[in-house]
């Protein structure tokens, strides 16, 4: 077990001078309020800088990322990041603005800003958009304020439910309980897709919209989107697109042209930024023009050969966010949008079907497939044959994983699929990674039939072993006592 590094304490290791001042000394104490000042000193290490280094650099060696190993984290898209896009957002014009400048002295970045609010409505087919949300689900709490706000505009007060799929994101319903909507859920039917009939007998003059992704959870695409489309609209509700899954269609088929009213989508998933980690992320929100007057100010406009921001917008739902997003994940999406073009958009998704359905194809003769179909970028497996057969969970298969040097695939979602095992191995990875993991799987699943315990004692090389995740969750210990 490594220790922290408040364990690795070594009295007066931490020892340096400063050469004499050349100013006079001042005590900036007096300058701060009695009541801010401590009485002791911070309870901080003493550590030399070698140390202190060889610390952290070996709590980066046990944490697992897309640069050192296959990360196939189904519907949070954790694929490589072209490191072209770290070099676009630490050039010192970007790196070094500050917020507060004044717009004639930002035009480049606001030029930059200006044409990524066109690219990704183009790519979505919207019509207007902002980039001020700072992730997704704060795209998505965005985009179903906006709905709200325009059922307001029409004195249309009733609407105060909001349809969401039961295989959706546990953000949707969160969101739209947090905007103020009752949830009413919608059912899956036999081949894994939104249950039109359902959808049909719950479509009322109380309902403001539908919360849709598309292609869904289980990595399938909603055939009957259009009519889908017609119900809502129809009701008199509106359309909404969780842009989780867009790089599964992303260039070859558009969320404004399968009836969406509104988007938000995830630059740090789909568009290579990283993910993961705390953040930060992107998640701008695209709209109809019907839609158009209710986004955040500032939107930035054009005026002639300046760009300027757009803050008379009355009907607006306010800010959001403060300032106008997070700037450096944008100009690492616009990297990598400018460097893909529009054809290297459409490949990625392509890539990222074909690995999915390669994927597909190479696990279902160890593991159930329950929708054993063409899919999009993921596919949801199950451990059904390892549970009937020697009681081995989804939860053991995926421990075990990590023993092979794996990242597990999501677990457990969605949540209408029992055992679920959710894979999605992305357009960045090679066939030859990919029959690694699938070599690993098989291995997996022979051991699950001759010797279940060394699943059931999983993981066996990991610097921690099973921890009461429930205990964990509800009591976490986030710093060191001493």
């Amino acid at each position: 077990m490594s220790k922290l590094i408040f364990e690795k304490n070594m009295e007066g290791s931490n020892t340096f001078t400063i050469p004499p001042a050349e100013v006079p000394e001042v005590d900036i104490r007096e300058s701060i309020p009695a009541s801010l000042l401590r009485e002791t000193p911070a309870h901080l290490p003493d550590i030399s800088e070698v140390e202190a280094v060889r610390h952290f650099v070996d709590l980066s060696h046990k944490a697992f990322g897309v640069d050192n190993g296959f990360y196939p984290l189904g519907s949070c898209t954790m694929k490589y990041s072209p490191k072209i896009n770290e070099w676009a957002a630490r050039l010192s014009g970007f790196a070094n603005l500050h917020p507060y400048q004044p717009a004639e002295t930002v035009q480049g970045a606001m030029e930059l800003l200006y044409d990524m609010q066109n690219l990704l409505a183009e790519i979505t087919g919207m019509d207007a958009l902002t980039l001020q949300p700072a992730a997704g689900a704060h795209g998505e709490m965005t985009g179903v304020m906006i709905i709200k706000a325009y059922h307001r505009q029409r004195n249309d007060h009733q609407r105060t439910k909001m349809m969401v799929p039961d295989s959706a994101h546990g953000t949707n319903p969160a969101t739209a309980n947090m905007v103020g909507f009752d949830v009413i859920e919608v059912k899956s039917n036999s081949r894994g897709l939104v249950d039109i009939e359902d959808l049909k007998s719950k479509m009322g003059p109380e309902v403001a919209g539908l919360m849709l992704t598309n292609p869904n959870t289980l990595g399938l695409f909603e055939e009957e989107i259009q009519d889908i489309a017609a119900v809502v609209h129809e009701g008199g509700g509106l359309l909404y697109y969780d842009g989780a899954n867009l790089n599964a269609v992303m260039g070859i088929s558009r969320p404004g042209d399968m009836g969406f009213d509104v988007v938000h989508l995830n630059l740090h998933k789909t568009f290579s930024t990283p993910h993961g980690g705390g953040g930060p992320g992107s998640g701008p929100v695209g709209v109809k023009s019907h839609l158009a007057d209710y986004l955040p100010v500032p939107v930035v406009g054009k005026q002639g050969n300046k760009f300027v921001f757009d803050y008379d917008r009355p009907l607006s739902i306010g800010k959001v966010k403060n300032f106008y997003g997070n700037f450096g994940v944008i100009v690492k999406a616009y990297a990598y949008i400018l460097t893909l073009g529009a054809e290297g958009i459409k490949d990625a998704a392509q890539q990222a079907v074909l690995n999915a359905n390669y994927l597909r194809q190479q696990l279902k003769q160890y593991y159930h497939i329950p929708f054993d179909r063409l899919c999009k970028h993921e596919f949801i497996a199950t451990a059904k044959n390892q549970m009937d057969e020697n009681g081995v969970t989804t939860l053991d298969i995926a421990k075990r994983l990590t023993d092979y040097g794996f990242h597990p695939p999501t677990v457990y979602f969605p949540l209408i699929v029992k055992e679920a095992l959710m894979i999605e191995p992305t357009e960045t990875e090679t066939r030859e990674r990919l029959d690694d993991f699938v070599q690993a799987m098989g291995r997996i699943a022979e051991e699950a039939r001759q010797q279940p315990e060394i699943l059931i004692g999983a993981p066996h090389l990991a610097v921690i072993k099973r921890v009461d995740e429930v205990t964990a969750a509800r009591n976490p210990i986030v710093k060191w006592e001493g």
